[in-house]
């Protein structure tokens, strides 16, 4: 099998390296040097000269709160405009199937239990707004061109040194700056970054929107005893509601700060997203985060 992989540097790419390097024909698309096709995805995108039965669209902007206003154009500049160039690309030599790795951010929910792929997109961040555009963007020309598409919603990604919130767990765990909030009772989906490569190696007929979680949806609490005990037994600080929302209050003022309001809110809240869809339909069958995550 000859497959494309954008995002190859990326955190989800480099599993997706692991998992396909000894599999299949695989071939890169990024800026660094060690790409098969070193290019820009905010730019134009040479036309391919060769047929992939898949392409797996990993590359993306994320784990950032914008700064500015060019900072926000920068998700759709990458997250968008990317997608219509590397489909563009393609347009001579049509893929099997085209994979792209999209978000659960795209329902714009701080709060909510099971939400599935019916609910409708309200996300209103440059994020998710620029991930919706690329969504429309890629089913569009899969009709279009009578390719597979196949479009995964993940959550919370866990799997050695992760980025984003997950990572700065793991840090101020580490550092002991971290605070459990309410005993850390507040559910979130997750999902294992090698469930998901290795399921989308093993499904190269699939297509529709799914959400992939591990199922189980995990609190606060257990993702915290699980990197404890990977630290060697980190103590861990806790503190009440009340006293984490007074410090998120503070921080809402103090610029750059690590701490604010929608912080604590998503520390506090339920968020988890239903994947019965992926499990009946595509036989999607993950590990239970707090099973399988390893933080190196």
């Amino acid at each position: 099998m000859n497959v494309l992989l954008t995002g190859a540097n990326g955190f989800l790419g480099k599993q997706f390296v692991l998992t396909y390097s000894d599999k299949v024909k695989l071939k890169c698309l990024g800026r660094g040097s060690d790409n098969t096709f070193q290019s820009d995805i905010r730019h134009h995108i040479n036309e391919f000269d060769e047929i992939f039965d898949q392409v797996i669209h990993c590359a993306g902007k994320a784990h950032s709160l914008p700064k500015n206003e060019l900072d926000a154009d920068d998700f759709f500049a990458v997250n968008h405009q990317g997608t219509l160039n590397l489909l563009n690309s393609l347009k001579n030599h049509i893929p099997k199937q085209f994979i792209f790795i999209s978000t659960v951010a795209v329902y714009g929910k701080e709060t909510g239990i099971l939400i599935s792929e019916e609910n409708s997109l309200d996300g209103i961040t440059p994020y998710a707004k620029s991930k919706i555009l690329a969504e429309n963007e890629i089913l569009r020309w899969g009709k279009l061109n009578n390719v597979k598409t196949l479009i995964l919603r993940l959550p919370l990604i866990a799997g050695s040194n992760p980025p984003g919130n997950l990572g700065k767990m793991i840090s101020g765990i580490k550092s002991g700056r971290y605070f459990s909030i309410a005993r850390g009772i507040a559910r979130r989906s997750a999902v294992i970054a090698e469930d998901v490569t290795q399921f989308v190696l093993e499904n190269p007929n699939s297509h529709g929107i799914y959400n992939l979680t591990d199922g189980y949806h995990p609190s606060f609490h257990e993702i915290e005893e699980v990197i404890k005990e990977q630290l060697g037994g980190k103590k861990i600080k806790t503190i009440s509601t009340s006293v984490s929302k007074m410090i998120g209050r503070v921080g809402d003022f103090i610029p750059k700060s690590p701490v604010n309001s929608n912080i604590i809110s998503k520390m506090i809240n339920d968020l988890t997203f239903d994947d019965s869809k992926a499990k009946n339909q595509i036989g999607w069958s993950p590990r239970r985060v707090i099973d399988a995550f390893k933080i190196r």
